[in-house]
């Protein structure tokens, strides 16, 4: 009697034990936060659902450290996280976001310059992509010195600088640029001019003008 006594209080703690990590378990999963995963770990290390608790404490570390780099949305963050997450799962969108980050300041440094050799060093490393189109577009308008020059002249610079502020201002995209075109011996005007292209893309960009009202002419060099 006193074997089949001790067996039954046996059983009953085990019961008791397992009545209480099942407890337990659905407590932290109700939560479903790393600190109450943890608290479960602390109580149950060895319990059946130990596993489980440790990968789930991962994932969110992970989610929280991917929210973090999300939230920063800088090159440095995304990089902080593929450090701190190397296995993790936003690992590859980590590295496309850097990726970016790093073909934008490729493509700053290249368009600011602006000479041939800086856009085919961008093209060689970026081929495809929009701004890829506009680097083929910019040499395009460098090996086919046509610009388009708009009507009016002006007596002094700072005349043709406020004029062409304005004309920046209206035109960006039709013109790319508008600068001051020096005057060409014996004439002392001063002309404003867009930036080089191709010269259909000029012809172009000058009956666009035209249809709003704005004299122009296309001209060479």
């Amino acid at each position: 009697m006193k074997r089949l006594g001790a067996v039954s209080v046996l059983l009953a703690t085990i019961l008791a034990a397992c009545s209480s990590t099942e407890a337990d378990w659905q407590k932290a999963t109700a939560a479903d936060t790393v600190a109450a995963y943890q608290d479960f770990l602390m109580q149950h290390p060895n319990g059946q659902q130990a596993d489980e608790a440790r990968s789930r404490i991962r994932a969110r570390q992970d989610d929280q450290a991917w929210m973090d780099a999300m939230s920063a949305d800088t090159e440095a963050s995304f990089r902080q996280y593929a450090r701190l997450e190397p296995h993790g799962s936003h690992l590859g969108e980590a590295s496309a976001r850097i990726t970016g980050f790093e073909r934008a300041a490729a493509w700053q440094s290249a368009s600011g310059v602006g000479t041939t050799s800086a856009l085919q060093a961008f093209l060689e490393q970026y081929p495809t992509g929009a701004q890829s189109d506009e680097a083929r577009a910019q040499l395009e308008r460098l090996n086919h010195p046509y610009r388009v020059q708009l009507a009016g002249s002006y007596r002094s610079a700072r005349q043709a600088e406020r004029a062409g502020a304005r004309f920046k201002v209206r035109f960006a995209g039709l013109l790319h640029d508008v600068v001051v075109a020096p005057p060409t011996p014996p004439s002392r005007m001063i002309h404003l001019r867009s930036a080089p292209m191709s010269e259909e893309e000029a012809k172009s960009a000058c009956a666009t003008l035209r249809r709003r009202h704005e004299g122009c002419e296309v001209v060479k060099g």
